[in-house]
C-alpha cells in the first residue's frame, strides 16, 4: 500500500507514474492520460471535470484519490432543484429553538438584548457545514479533502454559477459569521454524464478529460482485481463479452462495475460463461429491458462464442 501524499505536497503528486502506482494500490486501475491529468489537478492545482458514459470510474477515482492523498472524501451529489443551503451551509432550527426555549425558562432571554440573543443563536455552534463549506474549511496542517462534486450536469444553471464563483474564490460569506476562505486547498473532481451541456465557464475553470471504457487486457484486470473470487477465464470471457456489449448502441452500455458483477455473479454459481448462464445472470448487467432484446435479438449463444474465442486468444 502506498502512503498518503505528505500535507505539505499535497499539491504535488511525485509523477503520473508515481500516481499510477499509487492508485492501483488503492484497487484502481487507471491508464497513462487519465493518470497525467490528475496529477496536473494536483499539482496546478485546478478542478478536474471529468465527462464520459456511466459506469467508467469517473466516481471511483475521487474515492482513490482520496486514500491516495490521505483527505477525507467530501461528496455532494447533484440533482435538480439543488440549492445553496443543501449544498453550502444552513442553520440548525431545531437547536436553536430548543435554546431558545431554554433560555426563556431560565430567564436568560428576559436579561438579553435582542443583539446578543441572535448573535448566540447565529454562531459556529448551530451552524451546519454542507458539502461545500466543510471542503473549505480544513485546518492548516491537515491532508487536503478531495471534494467530489458528483453528476454536476443534473444541477441548475444557477447552482452551476454560483459553484464557478466558490471554485474560483475558495471562499464562502456567511453573512452573520463573515467570510471563510481555504486554508488548505480541496480537491475538487466534478464529474457529468452529459445529460446536459456545462457552461463554457466552468470549462475554463476546470482541467478536462473524457473517460473512455477501459481497454479489454485493462478491464480483465479490473475484473481480477475488484471481483469476488473470479478466476483468469471467467474475468477474460465477461470482459469480452461485455466489449461485445458496448459495440451494439444499446441505450445503457454496461460499465465496468457492472462487468465485475456479472463475473463475480457467475463465480458465485460456479458456473462458467455459456448462453445459458449468460441468460440466466444477464440481469446483473444489462438493465433496460430494450437493451436485453437487442442483445437477444443479435443472438446471444453467438455473442458467447464469440467472447469465449476471444478470452483464448
Amino acid at each position: 500500500m502506498s502512503e498518503p501524499i505528505p500535507t505539505s505536497e499535497a499539491s504535488l503528486s511525485q509523477s503520473p507514474e508515481w500516481l499510477q502506482r499509487a492508485l492501483a494500490s488503492h484497487s484502481y486501475l487507471a491508464d497513462m492520460p487519465l493518470c497525467t491529468v490528475a496529477h496536473l489537478a494536483l499539482a496546478l492545482p485546478r478542478p478536474l471535470l471529468l465527462e464520459g458514459d456511466a459506469g467508467v470510474g469517473k466516481t471511483a477515482l475521487a474515492l482513490a484519490l482520496a486514500e491516495v492523498v490521505g483527505g477525507p472524501l467530501i461528496r455532494l451529489q447533484c440533482y435538480e432543484g439543488l440549492d445553496v443551503s443543501q449544498a453550502v451551509y444552513e442553520w440548525d432550527h431545531a437547536r436553536q429553538l430548543v435554546h431558545l426555549r431554554t433560555a426563556e425558562a431560565t430567564g436568560e432571554l428576559r436579561n438579553a438584548t435582542s443583539t446578543s440573543v441572535e448573535a448566540e443563536l447565529y454562531s459556529e455552534r448551530f451552524l451546519v457545514e454542507r458539502p461545500l463549506l466543510a471542503a473549505i474549511s480544513a485546518p492548516a496542517g491537515t491532508p487536503s479533502p478531495v471534494l467530489l462534486i458528483d453528476e454536476i450536469d443534473r444541477a441548475d444553471d444557477e447552482f452551476e454559477a454560483f459553484l464557478l464563483e466558490v471554485l474560483a474564490d475558495q471562499a464562502i460569506t456567511i453573512p452573520e459569521l463573515g467570510t471563510r476562505r481555504a486554508v488548505v486547498s480541496p480537491v475538487v473532481i466534478l464529474t457529468s454524464n452529459r445529460t446536459r451541456d456545462l457552461h463554457d465557464a466552468l470549462k475554463r475553470r476546470c482541467l478536462y478529460h473524457w473517460v473512455e471504457h477501459p481497454t479489454y487486457e485493462r478491464e480483465v484486470a479490473i475484473i481480477e482485481l475488484r471481483g469476488r473470487s473470479v478466476d483468469e477465464r471467467t474475468a477474460r470471457e465477461v470482459a469480452a463479452m461485455v466489449q461485445h456489449f458496448r459495440e451494439l448502441g444499446l441505450y445503457k452500455p454496461p460499465g465496468v462495475s457492472e462487468a465485475v458483477d456479472w463475473a463475480t455473479a457467475l463465480s458465485i454459481l460456479g458456473a462458467n460463461l455459456t448462453a445459458e448462464s449468460a441468460q440466466a445472470t444477464l440481469g446483473t448487467v444489462i438493465k433496460i429491458r430494450e437493451d436485453r432484446e437487442r442483445i437477444e435479438a443479435s443472438g446471444l449463444a453467438h455473442l458467447v462464442e464469440l467472447a469465449r474465442a476471444k478470452a483464448t486468444e
